[in-house]
């Protein structure tokens, strides 16, 4: 049984990728998933505020940030890793796996801390995962300014690497295959699907928000692999599907859908590394159960390449939804 997938130009002997996580924080781990079966790994993210607190650290000249600004953001030392330490980190996971090794660094403007994708590339990593987490609260700026922004930074780090880049998005995006379309014309070799959002709570006792940190749960792959299956038909780049992966059958949807890769976190870290060979073993049992051979046979099958209108099967496909409840 082939499980082989090609991923950003990189080929991988396993379509189960561990998305960013803890887990490449210790070689134990990491090399854990690597025997369960990984066909690669993601580290934590690198984040645009970390890394320009921790110039400002060296260089006092440079301007502080506000009291309050700086009050929202982790301290240097919160952050489980420096930028030295990232990427010192690279380098041994690279001399210890033999499966790729992702860096990510987590923003969504251009800048400096870009230059970050560079020293990653330096340090051995085989591709580099750009979350664009953004969340705008900003009314003076509009949908379009905000998404030239960070096609902006996809530039700035495309023209700086050699490596392979990803671009991991947020759902909510007006016109997602508009906006996939344009960060095709930027050069990135793959598309993951999707952030999520960690939103705080609000504690009515101590009128205050406070922070929950909630895993994914499978009923969060409906978004994902309905949004793949419709870029899979419309995009060349490489697919990823994060969110909501969490046994073999919730792959399979995913490489239905049309997804080259998929990635785990939170199933690995309710259940262990090991878990990781479970849900490979699923998948395999499935191929055989359906005559598969290899992921090639089957990926794609659901997506939207034979719709002619998406729009309109989409929004009969609610509608018909809808209808099928009764009281």
């Amino acid at each position: 049984m082939n499980l082989s997938t090609t991923y950003l130009g990189l080929k991988l002997h396993s379509p189960i990728i561990v998305g960013a996580s803890p887990f490449t924080d210790t070689a134990e781990s990491a090399l854990q998933l690597q025997d369960a079966g990984a066909g690669a790994v993601v580290m934590r993210s690198l984040f645009e505020e970390q890394i320009y607190l921790d110039v400002v650290s060296h260089d006092r000249r440079r301007r502080e940030t506000s009291p309050e600004e700086g009050s929202y953001f982790p301290s240097l030392s919160e952050y489980q890793q420096s930028p030295d330490q990232y990427l010192r980190q690279i380098l041994f996971l690279k001399s210890t796996l033999t499966i790729p090794v992702i860096a990510s660094l987590n923003g969504c403007h251009p800048g400096g801390w870009l230059d970050y994708g560079r020293r990653c590339e330096a340090a051995g990593a085989d591709a580099i995962e750009l979350n664009l987490y953004s969340i705008s609260a900003d009314p003076g700026l509009s949908a379009l300014d905000i998404e030239e922004e960070m096609l902006a930074a996809v530039r700035q780090l495309k023209g700086t690497v050699r490596i392979p880049v990803a671009v991991k998005l947020s759902p909510f995006h007006t016109a997602l295959v508009n906006f996939c379309r344009g960060l095709e014309r930027c050069g990135v070799d793959g598309i993951v699907i999707f952030n999520r959002f960690y939103q705080p709570g609000l504690n009515a006792d101590d009128l205050a928000s406070e922070p929950h940190l909630r895993l994914s749960n499978p009923g969060e792959l409906l978004l994902r692999a309905r949004w793949t299956s419709i870029l899979a038909a419309r995009v060349r780049c490489s697919l990823a599907v994060t969110g909501g992966v969490h046994g073999a059958g919730d792959a399979v949807k995913a490489f239905l859908a049309g997804a080259h890769a998929a990635q785990v976190v939170s199933a690995l870290l309710k259940n262990g590394p090991h878990f990781l060979a479970t849900i490979l073993e699923g998948l395999q049992r499935w191929m055989r159960e359906h005559g598969f051979a290899n992921l090639d046979e089957f990926r794609g099958a659901l997506n939207l390449d034979r719709c002619p209108d998406a729009a309109a099967f989409e929004r009969g496909h609610y509608q018909r939804l809808l209808q099928s409840w009764k009281i």
